[in-house]
């Protein structure tokens, strides 16, 4: 369950957070006729910034190269939903590189962090779209129960958009 005071006093701080959390969210490209792909977040909540290890081969790759620009990033929980809008751009830092290689990226880049495919691409948060509820399944049949027999919509949580 979404913790919903911390929706209402720091959205911002919370969306990192459960990005952090998450194994995957879907990732946009500028070229809209490319459909979403689901990419592993590397955040760093301090400068508010999300990272993304891809290959430099792949259509998002070969496109952000062309012409960076504006892309939405979905993030799906049970309790949690977000959609941000931010840039996406090339980001060949080394020192980002190190900073989150892990097992697991190195899994997809036998040759390590000289693979001369890795490429890493930085999104910049600009605002979102944000979701939470902080009911439990049994909560949620109480609420949709409720608004049935009431004849309104039930109460599941709260929604805002926040300006990051």
């Amino acid at each position: 369950m979404a913790n919903l005071k911390k929706f209402e006093r720091d959205p911002q701080r919370q969306l990192l957070e459960e990005i952090k959390d998450t194994r995957c969210v879907m990732l946009g490209s500028p070229d809209h006729s490319q459909h979403m792909q689901p990419m592993a977040p590397q955040v760093d909540e301090d400068a508010r910034e999300i990272y993304f290890y891809t290959d430099k081969t792949t259509d998002l790759a070969q496109t952000i190269l062309k012409s960076p620009g504006i892309v939405h990033m979905c993030h799906i929980d049970s309790d949690y939903q977000a959609c941000v809008r931010g840039e996406l751009l090339p980001h060949n830092d080394n020192a980002t590189i190190e900073k989150f290689w892990g097992p697991m990226v190195d899994a997809w880049f036998p040759r390590g962090k000289d693979d001369p495919n890795l490429m890493m691409l930085k999104f910049v948060p600009h605002d979102a779209a944000l979701w939470a509820s902080d009911k439990s399944a049994l909560g949620v049949i109480f609420e949709v129960a409720k608004a049935n027999i009431k004849d309104e919509q039930p109460e599941l949580g709260k929604s805002k958009h926040v300006q990051l």
